[in-house]
């Protein structure tokens, strides 16, 4: 897995080899040529790291030299980058000459142009490392050692023959299977998850359900991963399908499905077998087809149309205790041992081959007991990688790994285990991290961002990832990787020296540090080394880390973050104990280009402006309320989140024409208060790149003094807009201002998405006339029938969101909102608008959020023909859920109904933040959900999960880590 990282970092470095490169530098021609030459062995290092990788997937170990040989190699990448970020500053051309930067940029110069200076030295030096490491490689022939004939690993794991928890999901696609009736369309059922969570053994247990067999007598099974090609795949199908009436030769695939009652199932089906399948498929039939697959999107393909996309969701805790009963506690379990039990539960996070495996594995004991099970626990990873019976989890895990595309993609997944395991991580966080440490890299005209962003939906779309809740478009918001995959990658890490904690004692060799630390316990990892450096050797110890990420206490870590002289990413957004005097020095990580920052901090330090590289700056969970001045002007600053006012009363004319001429990088900002200082408002309209602003805005005095200045800036700001296409995000909350100065606004602008709070007297003008307004939420405006009739104008609406009193006077009629997906109304009194036959033509989802809901409160889904997800409020009486599962039974595309529960019950409906439960918690009800699982064409817009007694947050196992938080799908 290390060929993921120093691939990565090979084009890091590369890039900056380019820019020393570059004529700007003059370099002397043996510096030079040494730097061509190391430009050029980096490419070789990912080369054999990919060789290693290969015997790695194909089970074939890696000889001594073959190991020790790829551990130089890496080495020797850590080295490169570090003698280069310890020499090169900001490659920015637009950098220099600007105060720290050029002086730093002078002082390389200085360095690098001198043939004796250290500089060059240590490039000799890396260059001389390398060409004897190339020699002791080709001397031992440690780079293709005994890999030849590995072969890559099956993803098939095969039916479990006593499966557990699978008799709800059985009967589901039974039914399905068997309510049509004669020919029709090729409805395609496929089910679709994350390898090892039971995909083949729900299709095997469906295949031969006796109604199943009396339907279908003529039946075929298949699995693609057997078959290079579809010609072998198609001819294992007709073998089977073959009769005497119709000899094998004679059958004609398309003829024989359209007359004859047929059930086929393909078994871990990708995308070009499905292409060939498909193009011989009648328009008609009376055959039915079933799927599994890993991929999202081939599940979607398969089943477009009048197809059906059945997601696997892990098993909740108690059917993972009884799978463990059935496989190895025959005899039940004592106190001593249930504990035990419950350690391997939630390691295992609901898998069933995770389970299977640990069960095989503890069969070998002689006396099973608790704290034997819990050891297991501790060093799973380590069994997973030595241990013969974990084989089958292994290589789907691999597997998983190694499918990905490109080693960058790889890298970022590694990256992923630096989280805590079970803790929600949020998509953009994720996403700004990858940029920050460079595993992402431009390609073709693409930004960073693109990229990045097609990573995380290829990690999704696999489900390595699991999405927790979505966004108003539909994007994933927050997820979590499965916690196996977690352990596993973790494990892999650790070898690697790619991630470890600050507490290991080799610490220093690694590139990202973690604390994870909280009440309910440690979460250190399984084979983790925490013996503590003596008191000498920490005080002297120097850290090549690119990143540290804290959650819980820091404890004396908290003074130690400037030892890390080369982070990229500091995160201490969830740390607890930290002060703002642990921050004094933090001017001194020049390479910092992501900072989070927690509760517990106050002030921002006052050299902050010297963080020449940052990027992301998270303030949102502080309690900082002025925001310095000298912020803004940070030179590569893209991403500002937090709630503060400015730190500066005046800006002269002076200010903001040097600000203008620094061009701002500035996309997010995320928010301000708009107090009658006009700073930030002056200063938007000099930000040609943001693209997402957030206001509160607050009234000063008896005259409004301020708001013409918002009503300004946000004008500019909508009108600039006019010349995209792309996102372009406002969010206004009106505080006590009544919002009649939007009136002001003049039409034609340009918005994607618009966020409203507070009270309106008319809806603004402008919002009707928006171009290419995707997104609205109107929440607590008060605003009446005749007003939100007007919502009817925005023909290209994909998403809206109403959070009012009530709605009784709203109607939406035929024809209205023809383009709109997604429909959440959130009320206190339990009246809805009137929706009439014909609106709403592509409704995918309906939340309805009111606790006090009645029945069916007049709603009519079966107007909705793409329906996928009805969501109610988890308090609504068992009674009105009833009715609607009911409704969505009759529903022809049986849209999933789930529940969501307030986090915080006492807030107002405008504020509320909903995470999914089991079902209706007012009148308690017995949901026999053994394995909930996704039942729409695409990713739900929310999942709903199997919860113990209070809820469990979506997707999320019973204890399933330290650090877990409830992901919230929050009003606007």
């Amino acid at each position: 897995m290390e060929a993921a990282v120093a691939s990565a970092l090979t084009k890091e470095v590369v890039l900056k080899l380019v820019a020393l490169l570059s004529e700007k530098h003059k370099l002397s021609r043996g510096l030079k040529d040494d730097i061509r030459f190391i430009r050029t062995e980096l490419d070789m290092i990912s080369s054999a790291r990919d060789s290693h990788m290969a015997m790695a997937a194909g089970r074939d170990p890696a000889s001594s030299s073959s190991r020790i040989s790829m551990e130089e190699m890496r080495d020797l990448a850590h080295d490169i980058e570090d003698c280069i970020d310890r020499f090169l500053p900001c490659p920015c051309v637009a950098c220099q000459g600007q105060g720290e930067a050029a002086s730093v940029l002078r002082r390389v110069k200085k360095a690098a142009t001198s043939a004796r200076s250290r500089f060059a030295a240590e490039i000799h030096k890396l260059r001389s490392r390398l060409k004897d490491a190339h020699d002791r490689r080709v001397n031992y022939q440690a780079v293709n050692g005994s890999s030849a004939g590995a072969s890559p690993p099956a993803a098939d794991t095969g039916a479990e023959t006593d499966p557990v928890g699978i008799d709800e999901p059985k009967q589901e696609l039974v039914d399905i299977l068997l309510q049509q009736t004669g020919p029709g369309k090729p409805g395609v059922i496929s089910i679709v998850g994350f390898g090892g969570s039971g995909k083949t053994t729900l299709a095997r247990a469906v295949y031969e359900c006796p109604g199943v067999v009396r339907r279908f007598p003529c039946r075929a099974w298949a699995a693609a991963s057997e078959h290079r090609d579809a010609d072998g795949l198609l001819t294992t199908i007709l073998r089977q399908l073959h009769t005497a009436d119709a000899p094998l030769p004679q059958i004609s695939m398309d003829g024989f499905l359209r007359t004859t009652e047929c059930l086929i199932v393909i078994d871990d089906i990708n995308k070009q077998h499905w292409d060939v399948i498909k193009s011989i498929l009648p328009r008609e039939t009376k055959s039915r087809i079933i799927v599994t697959t890993s991929l999202q999107s081939v599940a979607n393909a398969c089943s477009s149309g009048d197809g059906y996309v059945y997601k696997m969701s892990i098993l909740n805790a108690e059917h993972s205790k009884v799978l463990l009963m059935k496989k190895v506690f025959f005899q039940g379990c004592s106190p001593e041992l249930e504990r035990g039990s419950t350690a391997i539960v939630e390691k295992c996070d609901g898998l069933p081959l995770a389970l299977v495996c640990v069960a095989k594995f503890l069969l070998g004991e002689n006396e099973l007991t608790g704290s034997h099970c819990a050891r297991v626990c501790h060093n799973l990873g380590h069994h997973m990688e030595k241990e013969a019976d974990f084989t089958k989890l292994q290589q789907v895990l691999v597997n998983n790994y190694s499918s990905l595309s490109g080693y960058p993609l790889r890298t970022s997944l590694l990256y992923t285990s630096v989280f805590p395991n079970g803790r929600p991580i949020r998509r953009n966080t994720l996403i700004r991290r990858w940029l920050a440490e460079g595993y992402v890299q431009c390609q073709y005209k693409r930004s960073d961002l693109e990229v990045a962003d097609e990573n995380f939906r290829e990690l999704i779309d696999r489900n390595i990832i699991r999405p927790i809740d979505a966004s108003n478009n539909a994007k994933v918001k927050t997820c979590r990787t499965h916690g196996i995959m977690h352990e596993f990658m973790l494990h892999k890490s650790m070898s690697d020296n790619f991630i470890t904690s600050l507490h290991d004692q080799n610490r220093s060799n690694f590139r990202h540090l973690f604390i994870q630390n909280h009440a309910s316990g440690s979460t250190l990892s399984s084979n983790q080394r925490t013996s503590p450096a003596s008191d000498d050797a920490a005080g002297s110890e120097k850290f090549r880390a690119r990143s540290l990420t804290i959650s819980g206490d820091a404890g004396e870590a908290a003074s130690e973050f400037c030892r890390c002289e080369l982070l990229r990413v500091l995160d201490l957004g969830e740390c607890n104990d930290l002060e703002d005097s642990h921050l004094k020095d933090i001017h001194k990580l020049w390479h910092l280009k992501y900072l989070s920052l927690g509760g517990t901090i106050s002030n921002l330090p006052k050299k902050i402006d010297k963080l020449h590289c940052l990027e992301t700056l998270d303030l949102r969970k502080t309690k900082i309320e002025i925001l310095p001045v000298e912020v803004i002007g940070l030179p590569h600053l893209a991403y500002l989140f937090g709630k503060f006012k400015f730190g500066k009363k005046d800006l002269r004319k002076s200010e903001i024409a040097e600000f203008s001429q620094r061009k701002s990088k500035l996309k997010s900002l995320a928010g301000f208060y708009a107090d009658g200082n006009p700073g930030f408002l002056q200063l938007m309209a000099h930000m040609k790149e943001l693209k997402k602003v957030k206001i509160w805005c607050e009234s000063t005095g008896a005259d409004n003094r301020g708001l013409p200045d918002i009503s300004k800036a946000v004008q500019k700001f909508a009108q600039d807009g006019m010349d995209t296409t792309g996102i372009r995000s406002l969010s206004l909350n009106l505080g006590n201002t009544m919002g009649d100065f939007l009136g002001s606004i003049q039409e034609y602008c340009y918005l994607s998405s618009l966020k409203l709070h507070g009270q309106l007297s008319v809806l603004p003008q402008f919002v009707t006339s928006l171009c290419g307004l995707t997104e609205l939420c109107l929440s607590s405006t008060n605003l009446m029938g005749h007003d939100l009739s007007n919502l009817r104008k925005l023909r290209y609406l994909l998403y809206l969101k109403l959070v009012e009193a009530d709605l009784g006077s709203f109607t939406i009629d035929n024809g209205d909102f023809p383009s709109l997906r997604r429909l959440c109304l959130v009320v206190k009194m339990p009246i809805l608008p009137a929706i009439k036959e014909g609106a709403l033509p592509y409704l995918v989802s309906l939340q309805l959020l009111c606790k006090d809901l009645l029945d069916l409160s007049g709603m009519r889904i079966e107007f909705h023909d793409c329906l996928e997800e009805v969501a109610l409020d988890s308090m609504v009486s068992a009674r009105t859920a009833e009715m609607w599962e009911t409704a969505a039974k009759k529903h022809p595309k049986r849209p999933k109904v789930v529940f969501l529960k307030r986090i915080d019950p006492s807030e107002p409906a405008s504020a509320a933040k909903y995470v999914a439960a089991d079902g209706p918690t007012r009148e308690k009800c017995i949901v026999d959900s053994p394995q909930s699982g996704s039942r729409s064409k695409h990713d739900s817009f929310l999942k709903k999960t199997v919860v113990s007694d209070p809820p469990r947050v979506a997707s999320e196992p019973s204890g399933a880590g330290n650090g877990a938080m409830p992901p919230s799908a929050s009003i606007c």
